[in-house]
């Protein structure tokens, strides 16, 4: 993965701006904004080889720690793929000394704590208090260096099963089976890049305890690993405690380069492959070079020009203006010595995918002959440096400033390479991405066309030859080099120091001149000024029988005003920095605006005029009818798509306002959708008398208010207000199974629920407390017993959905479809035996006290989050300074109250149990559970 593309997952700063600006309206020179891109750090090598980078960040009492191996699937040899994954599942499975990964570090508040294999590298993340870094540098050094007298033929064998419903679950996606001929179809076997990360579970049956072991020794040494902390920690504190805790594990055999060659297609390849998906999409693709090629930052800016971007060649022409796809994209997967150049389009229904490849094709060849302009070069790197700005907040986890580090350091031997990156962006020329793109763009392409039909045979849980799903990761594992004799006291952890009680920002209040409420907050972390303008609408504010009609209002804002079309919108983000997006959960209705503080002013103005005034154009509304209605179609093929619209009307009713099904809304309203219904909700429910303003920035509230006031201090609501009528009864519950049958499944996606007593309002402190020990934690009862013990399961969760009316409490459970009724079986037996004698126990209600107390800080990092606080505490009619109580609310319980509020509002007689899944190999397992079994339609 490309080392700044870790910064912009950290937020996606995609379109918008004027054609033009006054001169006070310019946005911010882009090498003036390259200057706030910056990771200070020191590094130092300990005696066994071990690198460690440090950098400093004091915004919060936490540090990431972040561990890379150079060792991904690349490395596998014939015979050993998926080894490396595995390893990543079994380093979470217990070392010498840690009988258990996860539960020190959850009971310290580590979040996350995760890992994740690619064909580059294996790493492993957690954020810590400040006081338990201690014990995250005995732990990692601990599966480093003293793993091997824990791997047992047990936990591989579990393991084994854990990897395979990971399989199974992104293969059961549409277009879950692309990558698989992606790679096979691009690259020759035995190619390094050539097989999927997931790897062969023949391979993996197949591996002895001592080839587990070999491996380990192989890969696992210190001198194949880079440490990074980062966060409240520095160079002088940090270098006694790594040599403490790393010092004497041995070093292990030196990794050697891989020799890696770009392959290149003898001629070009066709291929066409049958799956169930509601539409017909097309691919190119090409392998490219790796990342530290000077041809990756040329060819990863022509990828987004060309469909990238909001405003990209292929949406332009083929979306907005011929209206032949209703999706397209085009990326670069760069690894670190290879990578796919690919180019994606989803052939709107009723149009020949021939004409469609035929215009994608021209479209492509004339971005490589002619190359891009120097606005649309100006404009990506904008978006690469907004992006990257913005991701400086987080210090761990898969997108912080440690990976960004590490990654420098291990793909080109320099830690600051995100700046050797942006700086390239930012001097690259249209010459330089129009030659980059001849050079390998040139050359035959792999086209793989994936239409609608019954997939041909394929073998779920066999040896796979192809790649698996893009990105592995998951918590259980083991793996290392020989066992260290070590220096460091190792028979007991080190203690947790202490946590100071969270204290949540300061929350200030204002107003509009027409009265529009701010709540706002400052953070200085980062240059970024990131806004929710909110509305007491949502999901449920949907007209009766003519649900999607928020959903298409909403998308239509984006797509044109009375003095701006689409295209204008888009460019004008994008020359910013700045995104604007939409959305609806069931009670409210955002617009939202992430913004470079430095383009403040205009980037607000833009937002108005988003909000304020779009025109909703017939030929526009035709055409975003068309793409939500191909969304819908999409749904209707996903597991979770068809659960989320099904299982709402079974919970609530039909005519509740929480009982419209999920997803993008009703086919047979949308298509007769009006233009002056759209105007209509828009007037009714996007108007100040229902708005709030959230704000999080670094500039103080007086500009802020400044900006938003000389943009909306005029605007005023038209007509009367929009209603909600909460005064709908739910129906009484009935325990049941329904089943939606998706043919050919190898998994089956089930979700069980109940609608509760509760109210979002309600105080249910005590009672989530007790639902992480049921389902909402990885180490929860539910997740343990599916995935770790059975091996049924990559994941199972329980948790209440807290909305401002009734609290749903949803049981999600992803099964290989064999074990549907036993695990079904299994979740009602846990949670009825949670809900009598086997409540929370002691060791339960400590860990899980501890980790809510001390992963407060860190849950609140970043502006984004404490933006979603200030939202959760309105929404919930709390104080401003509710999280900062939360503390010592959480130390008063125990687990007697935990067990009272749990089983005071769940009760597993009145689930409705949801499986979508292949009915042919289900249903005579769910008739043998005693319970009503109702066949549903998919709609």
């Amino acid at each position: 993965m490309r080392r700044f593309t870790l910064l912009l997952a950290a937020l996606t700063l995609g379109t918008a701006a004027t054609p033009a600006f006054t001169q006070a309206d310019r946005p911010a020179p882009l090498a003036a904004l390259i200057g706030d891109v910056a990771i200070p750090h020191e590094q130092f090598t300990l005696a066994n080889g071990l690198r460690v980078l440090v950098h400093t960040d004091r915004k919060a009492p936490i540090v990431g720690v972040t561990v890379y191996y150079d060792v991904g699937s690349k490395h596998e040899p014939s015979g050993r793929t998926g080894f490396a994954h595995l390893f990543e599942h079994l380093m979470f499975g217990g070392s010498e000394n840690v009988p258990n990964f996860d539960e020190p570090l959850v009971a310290a508040g580590s979040t996350p704590t995760n890992g994740s294999t690619w064909f580059d590298r294996t790493n492993y993340v957690e954020t810590v208090p400040t006081g338990a870094l201690d014990l995250a540098l005995f732990m990692e050094s601990d599966r480093m260096g003293h793993l091997l007298g824990a791997v047992s033929q047990e936990k591989l064998d579990a393991q084994r099963g854990v990897v395979q419903n990971e399989k199974r679950q992104g293969d059961n996606q549409p277009f879950g089976l692309v990558e698989y001929a992606k790679i096979a179809g691009t690259v020759p076997a035995g190619h390094p890049y050539g097989h999927s990360t997931i790897g062969s579970m023949a391979d993996l049956d197949a591996a002895s305890l001592d080839d587990v072991k070999g491996w380990f020794r192989q890969h696992y040494g210190p001198n194949n690993a880079i440490l990074v902390l980062a966060g409240d920690i520095d160079a002088a504190t940090a270098r006694p405690l790594v040599e403490k805790y790393f010092g004497d594990i041995p070093r292990g055999p030196q990794q050697g380069p891989i020799a890696v060659t770009v392959p290149t297609l003898p001629k070009p390849v066709a291929e066409t492959m049958k799956d169930r998906v509601a539409n017909t999409r097309l691919y190119r693709v090409w392998t490219v070079p790796g990342l530290n090629d000077p041809d990756a930052v040329p060819l990863g800016i022509g990828a987004t020009v060309l469909g990238g971007l909001a405003s990209s060649r292929l949406d332009n022409a083929l979306v907005r203006e011929e209206k032949l796809a209703v999706a397209v994209s085009a990326y670069v997967e760069q690894f670190a010595q290879m990578g796919w150049f690919t180019v994606q389009a989803d052939v709107k229904p009723g149009v020949d995918p021939a004409l469609v490849g035929r215009r994608l094709d021209a479209l492509i060849a004339d971005l490589v002959a002619n190359g891009p302009s120097a606005d649309e070069v100006q404009r990506t790197a904008m978006r690469a440096v907004a992006g990257s700005v913005a991701g400086l907040e987080n210090v761990g986890g898969f997108s912080g400033k440690g990976a960004t580090l590490a990654e420098g350091l291990l793909y080109s031997g320099t830690a600051d390479q995100y700046q050797r990156d942006l700086a390239a962006y930012a001097a690259a020329t249209p010459e330089q991405v129009r030659a980059a793109l001849g050079r390998w763009l040139n050359r035959p392409v792999y086209a793989l066309s994936v239409v609608p039909g019954p997939r041909d045979a394929y073998q779920e849980a066999g040896a796979a030859t192809g790649p698996g799903p893009r990105f592995y990761r998951g918590p259980d594992g083991v793996g290392g080099p020989a066992t260290a004799a070590t220096a460091v006291d190792r028979s007991t952890l080190p203690p947790v120091a202490p946590v100071t009680d969270f204290t949540f920002p300061t929350v200030s209040r204002a107003r509009l001149s027409n009265g529009i409420p701010i709540v706002y907050a400052q953070r200085d972390a980062v240059p970024v000024t990131r806004m929710v303008l909110s509305f007491d609408a949502g999901a449920a504010a949907d007209p009766a029988g003519r649900r999607g009609t928020q959903t298409l209002a909403l998308a239509l804002m984006e797509e044109g005003t009375t003095s701006r079309d689409s295209i204008a919108i888009a460019e004008a983000q994008e020359r910013l920095g700045a995104s604007i997006d939409t959305g609806a959960s069931l009670d409210n209705t955002a617009v939202t605006l992430s913004t470079l503080s430095a383009n403040l002013a205009p980037a607000v103005a833009l937002f108005a005029d988003v909000v304020r005034n779009p025109a909703f154009r017939p030929a526009e509304v035709d055409r975003l009818r068309d793409q939500q209605l191909a969304a819908i179609a999409a749904e209707m093929t996903s597991p979770a798509g068809l659960a989320a619209r099904a299982l709402p009307p079974l919970l609530f009713g039909a005519d509740h306002p929480y009982g419209k099904p999920g997803g993008s809304g009703d086919p047979a309203a949308v298509k007769t959708l009006t233009r002056a219904e759209l105007v209509g909700f828009h007037r009714a429910w996007i108007r100040p008398d229902k708005a709030t303003l959230f704000v999080v920035s670094d500039r103080p509230l007086d500009e802020v208010r400044a900006a938003l006031d000389a943009q909306f201090a005029d605007w005023h609501g038209e007509g009367a207000p929009g209603t909600k009528n909460f005064a709908v009864p739910v129906p009484a519950p009935r325990e049941r199974i329904v089943l939606i049958d998706r043919p050919d499944s190898p998994q089956s996606y089930i979700v069980g629920g109940e609608v509760t007593a509760l109210t979002g309002s309600d105080d249910i402190v005590a009672v989530q407390a007790a639902s992480a020990v049921l389902g909402d934690n990885f180490l929860s009862r539910l997740n343990m017993d599916l995935r770790e013990t059975k091996g049924w399961s990559y994941g199972v969760s329980g948790r209440f959905d807290r909305l401002a009316g009734p609290v749903p409490y949803r049981v999600s459970a992803p099964v290989q479809a064999d074990k549907t009724g036993p695990a079904i079986a299994a979740l009602r037996q846990n949670i009825a035996a949670f809900l009598t004698d086997k409540g929370v126990t002691t060791t339960e209600r400590d860990r899980t006290i501890e980790g809510l107390v001390r992963q407060l800080p860190s849950s609140f990092e970043t502006g984004a989050a404490v933006l979603a606080g200030m939202q959760y505490n309105a929404l919930f009619k709390r104080p401003d300074d509710y999280y900062s109580t939360l503390a010592g609310r959480y130390r008063a319980l125990d687990a007697a109250a935990m067990d009272k509020a749990i089983r005071a509002a769940i009760d597993p007689r009145h689930f409705v149990w949801l499986v979508v899944g292949d009915a042919k190999t289900v249903r005579p397992q769910l008739d043998s559970l005693g319970l009503p079994v109702e066949v549903l339609a998919a709609k």
